[in-house]
């Protein structure tokens, strides 16, 4: 290896406006590294700001042999497909999980609701965003870990993408048995903040018990479908979550109702699900068709490994958790109106994930594209992917927006027989469904804002949407307009949302697109 003086020219610090610095360039490179030293400087992603070990000619064989397997898989995809078939091969399997996660959501509750309680429905609805925390820590690894790897993949650094896939397997299970233990030691705190009622509160903490043991699994099943996303694996992604859905799905029927356990069925089945997720990513990364790694020798901390995943993953786990402390929130503002509004809202809302998830599942399937193309430095096709996908959540927003009004009334009652519940939940569908059409929008610009790294605009958004924004107007439209105020505080602040990510995105587009644009012409002149 030797150090050369970049001046500034190198892409990935175009990009990053660094200012002129050193580099790392081999010499007698072979393999992948052959065609980076013809190319110089315009292409070599290492330098010293962030330096990479000295390379020996075996690294150089497994850098080479590392790009050679990635090119034959999802190369051609990230660089060359056209947009719209390269957003529907990467957003098609996470609409599909996300399908499966919704269809998986509402049989969760349908079953629940068939033990005709609704008690049992209300405990459960109250307990989901504290099982939520754990999907979002999960989060944590994977949307961070999925950014940072596509970011490490365009700037053809696999050597770094192994060990960030590495640090967010061992990271997430070990993370996973410390929240374990700590939601089993604090269970009557927990019961206490989420709201639950002398009626609910023994339904909740067994539903509550058995998920915390679970721990461990939901965390890295959640990771590890994000992961394999972040190097192309949509596909792979989809199988593993639909096997954990499915398998729920199928044992809820038996626990909750055969078995009579009710609400502890509900949790064991998810648990289960979860574990049979698990052990399919464990088989995928033991086939060895990955060019990522879940080898313990691969674990990295150092060299931005852990900051590069926690920056982005910590406000999209934060969008997580902000959302169930925004539940627990909302939950604790409708106890007052009674545990009817409470199961309602539970209902309600679990019917209105089709809307949301399917969307979210768009704008996180093209994560990866944005990312990759954003370490490549290739603007054009960035602009082109956020276009096209911007246009396709717009309409399918719209379109499941009024499928559910129109079936408003008979979604509801295949939840639950109660009538008091049922004209609640209606009134609650509808309320839900005025952010319908152009949610979407926000997931893209949240997405495309995480796929470029930006840790601090993710953050803000994060915060405003389900923190500074919503928790403030279901107080204030409460204490306006009652009932009806709460119900509708979502929305309201679902496009206060919208507005400003739109604002924020806008702005680091145009300014990463200025960044490229004087690089290209400062080569030109140079060449």
């Amino acid at each position: 290896m030797r150090e050369e003086a970049c001046g500034g020219n190198c892409r990935n610090c175009a990009q990053q406006g660094e200012s002129p610095h050193l580099i790392y360039a081999p010499r007698g490179a072979r393999g992948g590294y052959e065609r980076l030293q013809k190319e110089g400087c315009e292409s070599l992603p290492f330098c010293a700001r962030d330096p990479v070990r000295k390379t020996d000619d075996a690294q150089i064989d497994f850098i080479g042999k590392t790009e050679e397997k990635f090119m034959n898989t999802n190369k051609e995809l990230f660089e060359n497909a056209p947009v719209r078939k390269a957003v529907a091969v990467m957003a098609v399997p996470t609409i599909i999980t996300m399908l499966v996660v919704v269809i998986y959501n509402m049989a969760d509750t349908f079953f629940i609701g068939q033990t005709k309680d609704p008690l049992q429905v209300a405990a459960v609805s109250l307990a989901t965003p504290v099982f939520m925390v754990f999907m979002a820590l999960g989060n944590l690894f994977g949307i961070g870990g999925s950014s940072a790897i596509s970011r490490a993949l365009g700037e053809k650094r696999y050597d770094r993408a192994k060990q960030i896939s590495s640090f967010c397997c061992y990271g997430s299970l070990g993370l996973g048995v410390i929240m374990s233990l700590l939601f089993l030691i604090g269970m009557n705190g927990i019961l206490r903040m989420i709201g639950a009622s002398e009626n609910t509160i023994g339904y909740a903490r067994d539903y509550l018990t058995y998920v915390a043991f679970g721990g461990p699994f939901i965390m890295f099943g959640t990771a590890f479908g994000n992961i394999l996303r972040g190097e192309g694996a949509a596909k792979e992604s989809m199988i593993g979550n639909m096997i954990g859905t499915v398998t729920n799905i199928i044992l809820d029927p038996i626990m909750i109702l055969t078995f009579g356990w009710g609400v502890i069925g509900a949790a064991v089945a998810t648990v289960i699900g979860n574990m049979a997720a698990c052990v399919f990513y464990l088989i995928y990364f033991l086939r060895k068709k990955s060019v990522l790694s879940i080898n313990i020798r691969d674990f990295r901390m150092r060299n931005r490994i852990c900051t590069s995943v926690l920056a982005i993953g910590i406000p999209a786990s934060l969008n997580n958790i902000l959302m169930s402390f925004a539940n627990i929130i909302l939950n604790n503002v409708l106890i007052s109106y009674g545990d009817t509004p409470v199961a309602a809202m539970g209902v309600a809302m679990k019917a209105n994930m089709l809307v949301v998830l399917l969307q979210i599942g768009l704008c996180a399937g093209i994560q990866p594209l944005i990312g990759y193309n954003y370490g490549a430095g290739n603007v054009k096709r960035l602009k082109q992917v956020y276009r096209f996908t911007g246009v396709c959540a717009v309409v399918m927003g719209s379109l499941l927006t009024a499928l559910m009004v129109i079936l408003r009334e008979p979604i509801i009652r295949a939840f639950i027989d109660d009538n008091a519940v049922i004209e609640s939940g209606i009134q609650m569908m509808i309320a839900l469904q005025i952010s319908g059409p152009l949610i979407g929008i926000l997931f893209l610009n949240i997405n495309t804002i995480q796929g470029m790294g930006k840790a601090l605009p993710s953050l803000i958004l994060t915060v405003c949407r389900q923190g500074l924004v919503f928790v403030p107007m279901v107080f204030t439209l409460n204490a306006i307009f009652g009932l009806d105020g709460v119900i509708y505080s979502q929305s309201v602040a679902d496009y206060v949302s919208i507005v400003l990510s739109s604002v924020i995105c806008f702005f680091i587009l145009k300014k990463f697109s200025e960044r490229m644009k004087a690089w290209e012409q400062k080569q030109k002149q140079e060449g």
